[in-house]
């Protein structure tokens, strides 16, 4: 019993210096720019698709709910307006991305790199995103911050982590964490 409670209290240690201590470390961070920020897009009831799915038609998908859109709007407020000016934001072709997006940061463009694997219609195009997601990273200057809006497979192929509805995760170029800032009011 002794022994798990160190191993409890271990993890959430490691797991509390990884996340912002309030919105001045984030926003710290942003500062210098060249930053990579994963954002899993904001609440959305449910899980994965309906078997109806369709890109093109939004309510075929699972969209952000009242509390997502608020949750949505509180990401954006965390981001200064010279950090959104000069940073670029992309997100996943999802519609709720592309809500999470719009309320976050109005400005933004979809890259289908970013588009959730999770289900088995998707999962065959896991290796091309990523490489595509990777070669992007590679050849992006790094004098700006560049936002990904994306889903949970994608930022736990990319980083190995695991995030919950609209969480913040920075790193910078080598995939080195720096900040965790969740949204979501508990």
């Amino acid at each position: 019993m002794k022994l798990i409670k160190i191993i409890i209290f271990l993890l959430i240690s490691f797991n509390t210096s990884l996340k912002a201590n309030s919105n001045d470390d984030l926003q710290n961070i942003l500062n210098a720019g060249g930053k990579l920020i994963f954002i899993r897009h904001a609440y959305a009831p449910g899980v994965g698709d309906p078997d109806n799915f369709d890109i093109f038609n939004c309510t075929s998908q699972r969209n952000l709910n009242k509390e997502g859109i608020e949750q949505a709007k509180t990401m954006g407020k965390l981001f200064l307006k010279k950090h959104i000016d000069n940073s670029i934001v992309l997100s996943s072709e999802w519609c709720r991305c592309k809500q999470t997006a719009k309320y976050a940061f109005k400005n933004f463009e979809t890259k289908n790199f970013l588009n959730s694997f999770y289900s088995k219609k998707f999962s065959h195009n896991k290796s091309n995103q990523i490489y595509e997601l990777r070669d992007y990273i590679q050849k992006w200057n790094g004098k700006s911050n560049l936002i990904f809006v994306t889903h949970y497979v994608v930022i736990l192929e990319i980083l190995n982590l695991s995030v919950s509805s609209g969480e913040i995760v920075v790193v910078d170029k080598d995939f080195n964490i720096l900040v965790r800032q969740k949204t979501l009011k508990n």
